[in-house]
Formats: structure tokens, sequence, C-alpha cells
């Protein structure tokens, strides 16, 4: 007997019924986005290694650790490039704009879905190839559109019945501002080097903003008492902050300031935000993001401000099931059930028009090609089980006459009624 294959560790197959989740959650994103004004990229799986240290961050844990990446088979010259399975897609969101220079007349606003992979430990909503959804506004500088994206994710969680939430937000300044910060938080990390734990010693001098992140218990007091970034931001920097707060206030949305949000990339500037949730454990941020005005210019492109978030599909997904939030079951209008096989030219003639007119249609099929197609209570056993509100009866009887019988199979005893086969689209409207 063959080898029984499974699934790469910590990359999921998505089966129905749960497949229908996803399709709910991505059919209400592509409806907002559209509201929004928000336009779809796609953009490659697989991209130059060099992307991701350029934009990420050579010293950070994502390019150090957890990115998927290989030296592809050389070329005719001898040349071998090295490629990596995207660990999020901003970047490339970043170098496509760049790339065709999609800023030339003006700023874009784009959302993206799709899968990232990471090759992390798997635990609950943290998985090797997890899902994505993106929204990224380029070209643009001024804190309404950090504040539209905010508004944008908040009318997700409203659409989706998702409220067991709250909204985190810091600024981090500018480049200048943060090396002011950054010297003279290493300097109180130093004097404090007896309390920092192995990560928190491996980080002092390549990211220490970084340690103000840190979950580890012990060290809570003396992060909490580390230098500011928010004491070290000029009038710029403050006022942006201020006027994204404004407009939050002004909309209803409840935000909560968090001086250690520092997010763990490092083309952050200005705004940083996170929406969090104390359901999933540890793996809490559902979605989250920031301004990252220097990242175009430093990824080759011409230099332009940008903002942007990204969700985790899974964990949203994950959240709503235990808020008991669930789409409507997806069932078929009608199930077919089929006595004589010799009827079937006849019986997919007359479903491919109702499936023409906009009825979804279930038709019976044996198993085996030595079945029969079964008795007409099996038939309606599975009829019944498929969800779908009629059944479609082509008897002989029916057939004769040139016509099928609907039979209703939800609410209540109603009779079944028989419906020419030559005026399909007439009836057809009822079954939808």
């Amino acid at each position: 007997m063959a080898e029984k294959l499974t699934a790469v560790k910590g990359m999921n197959d998505i089966l129905p019924p749960e497949s229908a989740r996803w399709e709910w959650l991505e059919d209400t994103v592509r409806s907002l986005m559209a509201r929004y004004a928000y336009r779809n990229i796609r953009t490659p799986i697989l991209e130059h290694t060099r992307l991701f240290v350029r934009s990420i961050g050579e010293v950070t844990d994502i390019v150090e650790k957890e990115m998927y990446s290989f030296e592809d088979r050389a070329d005719k010259h001898g040349d071998a490039e090295h490629l990596t399975l995207r660990p999020e897609n901003t970047a490339s969101v970043v170098r496509a704009v760049s790339e065709h220079n999609l800023l030339y007349d003006g700023g874009k606003r784009l959302y993206y879905m799709g899968p990232m992979f990471r090759r992390e430990r798997p635990q609950r909503g943290r998985y090797r190839q997890f899902h994505q959804i993106g929204a990224e506004a380029l070209g643009f500088a001024g804190p309404e559109v950090d504040a539209e994206l905010i508004l944008l994710a908040a009318a997700l969680w409203r659409e989706l019945g998702l409220s067991d939430w709250r909204l985190e937000i810091n600024s981090l300044g500018q480049p200048e501002e943060r090396a002011q910060h950054r010297a003279q938080l290493i300097a109180y990390l130093e004097r404090h080097a007896d309390r920092l734990d192995e990560e928190a010693r491996r980080r002092l001098h390549s990211n220490p903003l970084r340690i103000l992140d840190t979950k580890n218990p012990a060290m809570q007091d003396l992060v909490n008492g580390a230098p500011r970034l928010i004491d070290f931001l000029g009038a710029s920097s403050l006022a942006h902050f201020d006027a994204l707060k404004a407009m939050l206030d002004a909309n209803g949305v409840p935000w909560t300031f968090n001086p250690r949000l520092v997010r763990g990339l490092d083309y952050y500037n200005l705004s940083v935000f996170e929406f969090v949730t104390d359901r999933l454990g540890s793996q809490g941020t559902i979605c989250a993001g920031g301004r990252y005005d220097y990242l175009i210019g430093q990824m080759g492109g011409k230099a332009a401000p940008a903002v942007g978030w990204a969700l985790g599909v899974e964990r949203v997904l994950e959240l709503l099931k235990e808020q008991g939030a669930q789409p409507s079951e997806v069932a078929p209008a009608a199930f077919a059930v089929v006595p004589d096989a010799q009827a079937l030219p006849q019986v997919l003639q007359c479903l491919q028009a109702l499936r023409a007119a906009g009825v979804s249609v279930q038709m019976h099929a044996p198993a085996g090609a030595s079945e029969g197609m079964g008795s007409m209570k099996s038939q309606f056993k599975r009829a019944d089980a498929s969800g779908a509100r009629y059944a479609l009866i082509f008897g002989q009887a029916e057939l004769a006459q040139g016509c099928v019988a609907v039979k209703p199979l939800r609410g209540g005893a109603q009779e079944q009624v028989l419906e020419p086969l030559s005026q399909v689209d007439q009836w057809a409207p009822r079954l939808r």
C-alpha cells in the first residue's frame, strides 16, 4: 500500500463547509473596499530575497529566522537568484507600485488578499502558511487617510458582527526623533543590563525599540520605566497624531494610547495602530498597520508617503467563531431527483437552463457506475440533507408530459406543481 501523503506542517487545507466562512469574509471585504474606493492588487507569492531584507530590516526576527528562502537553479550563465516566499505583502505592493510607476497621476488606494509564509511554531491562529487581507493608501501624507483606514477596518468589524476588540494607537514620529529616543533608550537599558533577558540583550544595540514590546513578565516594570518615544516627538509629529485622534473621536471609534506599541517592522513612522482582542490568548492582534512614508524611496522608487494595514484571516475567523458569528449555510436552491439514468440528457438540459437563469441546482449522482440511480426514498433523503428548498422530480410520468415536478422541501406541507420544461425561464425565478 502506498504511503499516505499529508500536508506540510503548519500549512492547512480549507475544506467545505469551513471554506464558506472564508468566502463570506472575502465577499464582505470586496464589497466594503469598493465603497471606500480601494482597488484590488495581486502580487507574486515569490519575490527576490533582497526585497524583504531591505524593507523589513536585516535584524528583524522575520528576516533572521522565519523566511522561507532558497537559491534558485542557476541560469545558463551560472547565476542563481535568491528567492523568498513572501512573509508579508506591503513590501511586494510597494515594489509593484514603484516598478510600474503607479503614482504618476496621483495617490492610489489598493487592497489585497492572499497567503503569506513564515517558518514559525504552528499554534492557534499562527501558521506557517497564513492568509492576510490588507489595505494600502499610497501617495497621501495627511492624517485623514490614517483615520480613513482605521475607519475602514472598524466598518469591517461591524459588517462581520465582530465586537470584542479594542484599538491601540501610538506615534513613532520621524527618524531623527526616533534616533534621539533610541540613544536615550539604550543608555537606560544599559544601566539595567542585569535585568535584561537573553532576547533583550541580543536586541539592545540592533533593535532596542522592540524590547519595549517584550512579553516577558519579569521585564514589565523595566520597560514601563523606559523613556517614552512620545516625549521626543516634535510639533509636526504631535500635530499629525492629535489630528488622527480627533478624527477617530469625531467618528465614535474608541482608542487607547499605547506608548509601547512599536510594530515589528522597521519601515514604520508616525501613526501605528493595532486592533487587539483578549479572546485569542497570546495571538491577540487581529489587524495592525501604520504609516511608512520612507519605504517607497528606500525600495528605489520616487519618494512618496504611504499608510496601510493587514489583518490575519485565520485570527479574524477564529474570533468570529468565539463570538458565535457565522455566515448562513450555503445550500442549493434545488436538488434534482432522477429515478432513471436514461432521462439524464433531458435532465441536464433543464438544469443548465435553470443555472443560466441564476438558480443553484445540485444533481443527484450515484457513487459507483454499477449502483444505478438509487431509490426515490434515498434520493429524497439526500435532497433534504443538501439543505435545498425544492426537489425537482424528473420521473417517467412527468417527463412524458414534458414537465418536471417541483416539490417544496421547507416551510410546511405544500403540494408539488408541474412546470413545463420548455418554459424554464418563466418559472425559474420562483426557485431563487
